[in-house]
């Protein structure tokens, strides 16, 4: 037990001020009334919302800007809506958003991105065995460089991999950001929460009309974190 004169010469020893409790900064966001990138094709970009969220990293400095769909399409069933809505109801490759990057980054595969203005699409993984069990989750956004995605249709899976998202490192390896799943989305609201294993993600949802019915698709972007090695 440490006796009272020796608590006291303890705390004489501390620094005048010192915070007893020192709490590490998070990854902030805010959204702000952006217009997305000129950079995007035309097409492409009046798909998106005039609200872009930006994501800051601990010490405040802006990391990118991210604009999603004003509106996803779904192709799913009655009751499929009522139930809940997935990103497994929206076809692979559908355009998701754009982001643009102030500087280096990487992605959840710990690819080296160039600053600069990419496209956001749908993809899942493979169930060929490849990278199983690397993350939590098999749906991802893969991005594409704005000047090499000129129009919004669909495309291959193939395609998007090896002649879309390819171009966005020097690799040959799409590069993809894991999307969690956002089983109770509310309307309007965003926001950041860290996840296990250091994961940072950012929760949206976007209205959809499947069979006459509105409803609405929730999603999870991870921003920071990586696949297992």
């Amino acid at each position: 037990m440490i006796s009272p004169l020796r608590c006291a010469l303890l705390l004489l020893l501390l620094p005048i001020g010192a915070p007893a409790l020192v709490q590490d900064k998070e990854y902030s966001i805010k959204t702000a009334k952006t217009e997305p990138p000129k950079e995007l094709n035309e097409s492409i970009r009046s798909l998106l919302s005039t609200q872009s969220i930006q994501f800051f990293n601990p010490d405040g400095k802006r990391i990118c800007e991210l604009w999603f769909c004003k509106e996803l399409p779904a192709d799913a069933t009655p009751e499929q809506v009522q139930s809940g809505l997935t990103l497994r109801q929206v076809k692979e490759s559908q355009v998701l958003g754009a982001v643009r990057f102030g500087e280096p980054y990487v992605d959840y595969r710990k690819q080296k991105i160039k600053p600069g203005v990419y496209t956001l699409r749908l993809g899942f993984q493979p169930e060929n065995g490849d990278h199983a069990g690397k993350s939590a989750f098999t749906e991802f956004a893969l991005i594409t460089p704005a000047a090499k995605d000129t129009k919004p249709d669909l495309v291959s899976h193939k395609y998007l991999s090896t002649d879309m998202s390819s171009k966005s490192s020097d690799t040959g390896h799409p590069v993809v950001f894991m999307l969690f799943p956002n089983p109770e989305p509310t309307p309007g609201k965003v926001h950041i929460e860290e996840k296990a294993r250091e994961h940072w993600v950012i929760y949206d949802s976007r209205p959809v009309t499947v069979a006459g019915m509105k409803s609405t698709i929730g999603f999870g972007l991870t921003v920071v974190g990586e696949a297992d090695d």
